[in-house]
């Protein structure tokens, strides 16, 4: 994808955006031209990818500390976004937290928990920018949701619940925004190698290892974070301006 033109400059917000699928979205943005503000519970991640990004000769900045769960910690974040890089017309939420546990062990608190950075943190950091991108008559917001809300997944059922929930959120708001030039899509990653899933794989927790799990994988391999980060770049583009409520799975053929 070609870089935007200099005239045309606008800043992207990654939530998560320190490891993982975050870090590799961050990076795929400020290739394609993007001023990308990087979101991340933890400040020191947050700094290291925005160094990788300014080393590489793009506009990037950290803004760490910020749990996304927090109403207050969030609009704070947007309001330096403003002052520091300017008005963000892209947010991509994609932080989040993952967990195994047999239904019956699910306690109120880890409910709450699970849902309060899973779903209300996306609510949250919506309803923060989507003001800005009103104003400005154009914006993309892309939800980073899972496959595991579409196919299942025991022991998980919190986590798949509140990714479900993402992509409801995703489906009605597209409807509303529309009007606006804004469009809402959600990405629901597969089997994807990450920091998160080798720990997972660690713990026994996938039901074989990375390996097995790619072997039957029709692509045959597992994702890489370059991968979502790709058709996240897309979404944001101008060339998706017609794409909309869309679920876009990434997950080499594993849920069609």
């Amino acid at each position: 994808m070609s870089e935007q033109n200099a005239s045309a400059r606008r800043t992207a917000i990654v939530t998560g955006g320190g490891s993982g699928i975050g870090r590799a979205i961050v990076h795929r943005l400020a290739e394609d031209g993007f001023a990308t503000a990087v979101l991340d519970l933890d400040a020191g991640a947050a700094e290291r990818v925005a160094g990788e990004a300014r080393d590489k000769g793009h506009e990037a900045s950290a803004f760490g500390g910020v749990d996304v769960s927090d109403r207050a910690a969030v609009e704070g974040a947007v309001r330096r976004v403003r002052d520091t890089l300017g008005a963000a017309t892209v947010l991509v939420n994609n932080a989040g937290l993952t967990g195994f546990k047999k239904f019956l062990h699910i306690t109120d608190e880890v409910w709450d928990r699970i849902m309060a950075v899973n779903l209300n943190g996306p609510f949250y950091c919506t309803q923060a920018v989507v003001p800005d991108m009103v104003e400005a008559g154009w914006g993309r917001i892309v939800n980073i949701s899972s496959s595991s809300a579409q196919s299942g997944q025991q022991f998980m059922t919190h986590y798949v619940a509140s990714k479900a929930g993402l992509v409801g959120f995703t489906k009605a708001l597209a409807l509303e925004l529309g009007p606006d030039g804004i469009t809402v899509n959600t990405i629901p990653p597969g089997f994807v190698d990450t920091p998160m899933l080798r720990a997972s794989e660690e713990k026994g927790l996938l039901g074989g290892t990375v390996g097995q799990h790619a072997d039957r994988t029709p692509v045959r391999r597992p994702g890489r974070p370059e991968d979502i980060a790709a058709a996240c770049g897309f979404l944001v583009s101008e060339d998706a301006g017609y794409i909309t409520g869309q679920v876009i799975g990434v997950n080499g053929g594993r849920n069609t």
